[in-house]
């Protein structure tokens, strides 16, 4: 199974954070109550081999990462978010450049069979632990927090949720996208290194430093689950 090796930041990266803010991680507690895990795009069209029109080859092995990261969340009391990529026709309109300058006709073609409502390409990944008490939200762009991609946004707000935990794929993709989003409508943001993925290593990583140094935070699971406390 093709993984993405752990993410250890350069000691030049880490002088340059540090020199920047005092510190290496941003966020040294995580309170639980006010945390969401939100989870990119963990369905088949992406995470299984065949599944559709995005295969990203390292998806799958983030599944028990990001299974424990979503046990841990909601023992503490946090918040799951699974977000699904989601085609409708009116984006032929709305997004239409991506529709059809970014994209062959053919592989449009496929994107909008694989990510259309009751397709198996749109359904979340088997190896997923998904619970009744878990929010499904759909997006109809690369990021979930952009203005008419999805209602996630107003949700959290009105959870009085301020921490959002990002998981998912791709890291340099939607992940990317959604967590600098986050960042930008004042949530403290943190990108989970080991439970997201990309197409490559060196892609996954170099999102990952240029986030850290001017984003938000980076931490793996074990380090997320410490800052959010015991788990009971």
């Amino acid at each position: 199974m093709t993984t993405m090796r752990p993410f250890v930041p350069s000691p030049e990266l880490v002088q340059r954070v540090v020199a920047r803010r005092g510190r290496l991680h941003a966020f040294d507690k995580l309170d639980p109550k006010r945390t969401a895990l939100v989870v990119v795009d963990m369905q088949n069209s992406f995470v299984q081999q065949g599944g559709g029109h995005a295969w990203v080859p390292a998806a799958a092995a983030t599944c028990p990462a990001i299974n424990q990261l979503a046990s841990g969340v909601r023992s503490a009391g946090g918040t799951v978010v699974w977000i699904l990529n989601t085609y409708s026709p009116e984006s032929d309109s709305s997004w239409s450049h991506f529709h059809q300058e970014l994209s062959t006709p053919q592989g449009f073609e496929l994107r909008c069979r694989s990510m259309s409502e009751g397709t198996a390409g749109h359904a979340l990944y088997a190896d997923l632990k998904v619970e009744p008490s878990d929010w499904q939200v759909r997006k109809s762009l690369y990021s979930a927090f952009i203005q008419g991609a999805s209602d996630l946004h107003e949700r959290l707000q009105a959870q009085g949720i301020n921490t959002v935990l990002i998981a998912g794929t791709a890291t340099n993709v939607c992940c990317e996208c959604t967590a600098r989003d986050a960042m930008m409508l004042n949530y403290r943001t943190l990108m989970v290194s080991d439970a997201c993925s990309a197409m490559t290593v060196d892609e996954h990583e170099a999102c990952l430093a240029n986030f850290i140094f001017s984003f938000g935070d980076v931490q793996t699971t074990q380090e997320v689950l410490e800052r959010l406390g015991p788990q009971g």
